[in-house]
C-alpha cells in the first residue's frame, strides 16, 4: 500500500506542502503547466532550493504581481479582489483540471469556509477571504491537490502538529497563535496538535485545511519501506529547520489484522427512500469510507432499514451530526473494529489506439499466495468511455 507521511514537527503551511510534494514528484515543468489550466493571472511562481539549519528543500513562492502588470497580463479589474466560496468553486470547476484535483481542491477550500463563518458569525455564503481568498493561497490548494493525485497514495498519515505561541499580524489586525481559523479547522477535524516554546505562527489555515482533508490517522511514522522523502522549506524562523518532511513508502503487512476503522450503525423505520438516498451521498462526501442498507424487521414487524457506516475515528462526529440532520433517527451505535487489507499498489495501462491510446489507472492487488491481479477504476474507464463511445465493459475487458 503506498503511504504518505506527513512530518509536521515543524508545523505546516500551502507553500511548505508544496515544496515537499514538489521533491516527491520530481517535474516542476509538468506541475506548471497544470497549475496554468486555473486561467487566472497576476502571479509568478518562483521554485528554488534553500537551507534552513542545515536542511535543504524546496522553497515554493508565489509571488504577486503589481496591480498594474495583472491588469496588462489578464485585463481583469478583479484580479486582487476577495472571493467568497462560490467565486472559488466557480474558478476550480471552470478549470481543465482532472475532476478528482477539483474535488480535493474544492474540500480543503470548504474546510477553511466553515471555520471562517463560524469565526466571523457569519453565514458561509457571506465569507469572503482574506488569506485563502488571495492567488498565493489558491495556488498553494490546488497545487497541492495536483501533486497529491499525481502520487495517488493510498493511505496518507501525519504526525501531530507542533504550533508556536505569540502574536502575529494578518488581515484582521495582531492575533494570538494560533489564530481563530486554525483552531476551528483543527477542531472540526479532531486533528491533534501542540503548542511548542516557538514564538511566531506554524501552522497557517491553509495548512491546517490541507491535513484535516489528507491525514487519515496521527501518530508516529508507520511501518514502511521509504521510496523517498520530500522537504519543504518554510519562511520563518523557528530557531531549528523550518522544514515540512513528507516520507512516501510502501506499507509493510504480514497478513495479519492491519487497520482499525470504526463502524456507525443505526435502524430506521420511518424515513422516505429519497431521504435514504440523500443521506448515503453526504456521509460518502463527507469522508465515509463506505455507507450502505441493510433491509431488516424492528419491533411491531415493522419492515425498516439499518444504515451502516465505516469510518476513521477523527469522522465520527461529523458523520454522526449528518445522520441526525437528515434521518428520523434518534440514536446510534458505534464501535472499532479490524480489518485486514490486502497489498496494493496503482498502476497505469496504456490502451490500444482505437480506444484514444488513452491511460486508465487499475489497482494492482497481490495475495497473501502471491497472485496479482487488476482492477480498474471507474471514473477512469467512465471518462474513456465518453471520449471513444466505447462501452464501458468492453474497456474493462481490455484490463488483464
Amino acid at each position: 500500500m503506498k503511504t504518505l507521511f506527513f512530518d509536521c514537527s515543524s508545523g505546516i503551511s500551502g507553500n511548505m506542502t508544496l515544496g515537499a510534494l514538489l521533491e516527491l514528484v520530481g517535474d516542476e515543468i509538468w506541475f506548471l503547466e497544470q497549475i496554468e489550466k486555473l486561467s487566472i493571472w497576476g502571479y509568478q511562481i518562483d521554485i528554488s532550493k534553500r537551507e534552513s539549519h542545515g536542511i535543504s528543500g524546496t522553497f515554493v513562492d508565489v509571488r504577486i504581481a503589481s496591480e498594474d502588470d495583472a491588469l496588462q497580463s489578464s485585463g481583469d479589474c478583479h484580479v486582487h479582489m476577495h472571493r467568497n466560496l462560490q467565486d472559488i468553486e466557480q474558478l476550480i470547476r471552470n478549470s481543465s483540471l482532472e475532476l478528482d484535483v477539483k474535488d480535493l481542491a474544492i474540500e480543503i477550500f470548504r474546510k477553511v469556509a466553515v471555520a471562517e463563518a463560524k469565526v466571523h458569525g457569519k453565514p458561509i455564503e457571506q465569507v469572503h477571504f482574506h488569506e485563502v481568498g488571495a492567488i498565493d493561497s489558491i495556488i498553494d490548494i490546488v497545487g497541492t491537490a495536483i501533486l497529491i493525485r499525481k502520487l495517488n497514495p493510498d493511505r496518507i498519515c501525519a504526525s501531530v502538529l507542533n504550533e508556536g505561541h505569540g502574536f502575529i499580524d494578518c488581515q484582521h489586525g495582531r492575533m494570538a497563535v494560533p489564530v481563530p481559523a486554525t483552531v476551528e479547522i483543527l477542531a472540526n477535524a479532531g486533528v491533534p496538535f501542540r503548542q511548542v516554546d516557538v514564538e511566531t505562527e506554524m501552522i497557517t489555515p491553509t495548512g491546517a485545511a490541507i491535513i484535516a482533508t489528507l491525514a487519515e490517522e496521527f501518530g508516529n511514522v508507520p511501518a514502511m519501506k521509504l521510496k523517498g522523502v520530500g522537504y519543504g522549506v518554510g519562511s520563518r524562523e523557528i530557531g531549528y529547520a523550518n522544514a515540512l518532511k513528507v516520507y512516501v513508502g510502501e506499507s509493510i503487512s504480514n497478513g495479519d489484522s492491519n487497520d482499525e476503522i470504526y463502524v456507525i450503525e443505526t435502524n430506521i423505520d420511518d424515513a422516505t427512500g429519497e431521504e435514504l438516498g440523500y443521506t448515503m451521498e453526504r456521509l460518502l462526501e463527507a469522508g465515509a469510507k463506505d455507507a450502505f442498507y441493510t433491509p431488516i424487521f424492528m419491533k411491531k414487524n415493522r419492515p425498516a432499514y439499518q444504515l451502516t457506516v465505516l469510518c476513521e475515528q477523527k469522522k465520527i462526529q461529523e458523520l454522526q451530526e449528518i445522520i441526525f440532520c437528515e434521518t428520523t433517527t434518534i440514536g446510534v451505535r458505534y464501535y472499532p473494529v479490524k480489518r485486514t487489507e490486502l497489498m496494493r499498489e496503482m498502476v497505469e495501462m496504456q490502451l490500444p489506439e482505437e480506444y484514444a491510446g488513452e491511460r486508465i489507472r487499475c489497482k494492482k492487488v497481490t495475495t497473501p499466495g502471491g497472485e496479482t491481479f487488476l482492477y480498474p477504476e471507474y471514473e477512469d474507464m467512465r471518462e474513456v468511455a465518453k471520449k471513444t463511445g466505447k462501452p464501458i465493459k468492453e474497456i474493462r475487458n481490455l484490463v488483464h
